[in-house]
C-alpha cells in the first residue's frame, strides 16, 4: 500500500491536509492509537480493496509516541511505501489561528502559548527525517494543492517562481533569491517604461547582454538544486527574483526560467509588483 503518515502540531493544517488526500481517494484516519496501525494495515491490506491509506498521528497520542518508530519499521518491512509528512508553523502563526477559530488547543490549560510549546517539544522526534511543510505562509487551498500534486499528481517538487520589487520587501517565504539589479533597466527607455517584462520588446532589451548568461547560469543551479530539494523530502520550492519595482527585468527573467525549466518541473509563476511600478 502506499501509505502517508500526516503529522505535525495541532493548528498547522492536518485537518486540511487529510481532506486533501480523501479528494485524491486515499483511505484516511484520524488519530488511530499508534500500537494499533500495524493491525489496521495488515486489516485493509488483506482485504485488498484498498491501495492508498493516509493516517494522522499528533500529540494527543502522547502516550503512545514511544511506539511510534517500532510501528514504522514493521510498516517498511512489511514493503508498504511509506512517507511521513510533518505539518509545522511558526508559534506566532499558530497562536493566531486558534485565536482566530476559537478553538481550544488539545495540550493548553489557561495558556495557549504554553500548549503550542508543550505541542512542540512532545512532536520534535516525529519531525526528524519527515517531509516538513512549513504552512506558516500557507492558506489551506495552497496547501492542498501541495499536497494533492505530491501524492496524486506527478510527485514531483511544486515549484514557484515569484518576481518581486526590493523597494517593495522581500517575500516572506522563499528558499533562493536572485538579485539581477544589475541588468539594463527597461524603465529608463521611453519606448520600454510603460511595458512589464512579458512584453518581448522588454525581454529583448533586457536579455541583450548578461542577461541572458544569468538565465543559463540560473538553470544550470536550478537543475542541480530542484532533485536535491526532492530527496531531502521538501514538497515545494519558491524562488524569488527580484529587480527595483519588479515591473520589468525580474518578471522577465522569471518568464525566461519558466520556458526553459517549465518541462521538467511542476512551475507555478507569480509576478507580485508587477502592477506597482518602478
Amino acid at each position: 500500500m502506499q501509505i502517508v503518515i500526516v503529522t505535525g502540531l495541532s493548528g498547522a493544517g492536518k485537518s486540511t491536509a487529510l481532506r486533501a488526500l480523501e479528494d485524491i481517494e486515499f483511505y484516511c484516519v484520524d488519530n488511530i492509537p499508534v500500537p494499533l496501525v500495524t493491525q489496521m494495515v495488515d486489516h485493509l491490506a488483506h482485504e485488498g480493496d484498498r491501495d492508498k491509506l493516509a493516517i494522522a498521528i499528533d500529540a494527543r497520542q502522547r502516550r503512545n509516541l514511544s511506539a511510534w518508530h517500532p510501528s514504522l519499521q514493521k510498516l517498511r518491512g512489511a514493503g508498504h511505501r511509506l512517507e511521513v509528512m510533518f505539518l509545522d508553523a511558526s508559534d506566532e502563526v499558530l497562536l493566531r489561528r486558534f485565536s482566530e477559530t476559537r478553538r481550544r488547543h488539545p495540550l493548553s490549560g489557561d495558556d495557549l502559548l504554553d500548549g503550542v510549546r508543550r505541542d512542540r517539544e512532545l512532536m520534535a522526534e516525529l519531525r526528524h527525517g519527515s517531509a516538513v511543510v512549513d504552512t506558516s505562509n500557507l492558506n489551506m487551498h495552497q496547501l492542498k494543492a501541495i499536497i494533492q500534486d505530491r501524492y496524486g499528481g506527478t510527485g514531483k517538487i511544486a515549484v514557484t517562481i515569484v518576481s518581486f520589487g526590493f523597494k517593495h520587501g522581500l517575500p516572506l517565504d522563499f528558499n533562493l533569491v536572485f538579485d539581477v539589479r544589475f541588468l539594463p533597466n527597461p524603465y529608463f527607455e521611453p519606448a520600454l517604461t510603460h511595458l512589464d517584462g512579458r512584453d518581448p520588446q522588454v525581454a529583448k532589451f533586457v536579455f541583450g547582454t548578461e542577461g541572458m548568461e544569468l538565465v543559463r547560469q540560473v538553470e544550470s543551479l536550478l537543475r542541480f538544486a530542484l532533485p536535491q530539494f526532492q530527496q531531502e523530502g521538501k514538497l515545494y520550492v519558491t524562488i524569488c527574483v527580484g529587480c527595483t519595482g519588479g515591473r520589468h527585468r525580474s518578471v522577465a527573467v522569471v518568464e525566461e526560467l519558466r520556458r526553459r525549466i517549465g518541462n521538467d518541473w511542476d512551475i507555478l509563476v507569480r509576478h507580485r509588483d508587477v502592477e506597482r511600478g518602478e
